[in-house]
């Protein structure tokens, strides 16, 4: 089942960069932008990173946490978030759990060549837990700003 606008958040918890581990029931209170993307260091993953990281004053101020989920190793997470001082949690999802709650582990189609892969997809979640945005088969230019329009707006 696919998840809408104001269903409840499905709770993770997950192991992150610097050995420690990321639930989402314990941000409860706060509103968490949950964003699933494909693979650290790519061009793509790395602009979207960069961009979370450049407006994270702006995250702040409106009480936001940001979380960055993939299913690469905490390692590589720790490399990726070093090298781009990512200065947000990057969630290690190794064994696509989350993934497939949220929906965003589906079949890619590259070339001709069919493979399963994470949708790159945010989801916004209130303070109560439930989803407020969902933005699927995102595209990089803008979404930070687009993200940051609906918390202005909420």
């Amino acid at each position: 089942m696919a998840l809408s606008e104001g269903d409840k958040a499905p709770d993770f918890t997950l192991p992150t960069d610097g050995g420690d581990n990321i639930g989402l029931s314990e941000l409860k209170g706060r509103w968490v932008v949950l964003y699933f993307y494909p693979r650290d260091d790519t061009p793509g993953c790395t602009k979207e990173a960069c961009g979370f990281r450049d407006a994270i004053a702006d995250f702040d101020k409106v009480d936001a946490t940001i979380i960055g989920v993939s299913r690469d190793s905490v390692a590589k997470h720790e490399k990726f978030k070093a090298k781009h001082d990512l200065n947000f949690p990057l969630a290690a999802d190794e064994d696509g759990t989350v993934c497939e709650a949220y929906g965003v582990w589906v079949e890619k189609n590259m070339y001709g060549r069919k493979s399963m892969g994470i949708e790159r997809s945010t989801f916004l979640i209130d303070p109560e837990g439930k989803i407020a945005k969902i933005w699927r088969k995102v595209k990089v230019p803008g979404h930070v700003e687009a993200v940051q329009d609906a918390l202005k707006a909420a």
